[in-house]
């Protein structure tokens, strides 16, 4: 075993070391559950901005409608307003 890779592992078992030690001081004994609460964050985290997107969706759609001057209920084909009517 040479000197580097020697180094490497201790650097490697030190940095575990800290990473448990830091989940035991935020964890507690509580660390099955912290598995769990990890997954059930992301999962509502994963719902709020599928909720976020969403409605910036709506919102872009009303707002473009609004702006063509088209109702949400119009057929979509529009009269020019500059054309000649019927005589």
């Amino acid at each position: 075993m040479t000197a580097q890779d020697y180094d490497s592992q201790l650097l490697e078992s030190v940095s575990v070391r800290r990473r448990r030690l830091r989940d035991a001081l935020v964890f507690g004994a509580q660390r099955q559950r912290r598995a769990v609460d990890e997954r059930v964050g992301k999962a509502v985290a994963g719902l709020v901005i599928a909720a976020v997107l969403c409605a910036g969706c709506v919102g872009w759609s009303f707002v473009s409608h609004r702006l063509i001057g088209q109702g949400p209920y119009s057929s979509g084909v529009s009269t020019p307003s500059g054309s000649p009517t019927s005589r």
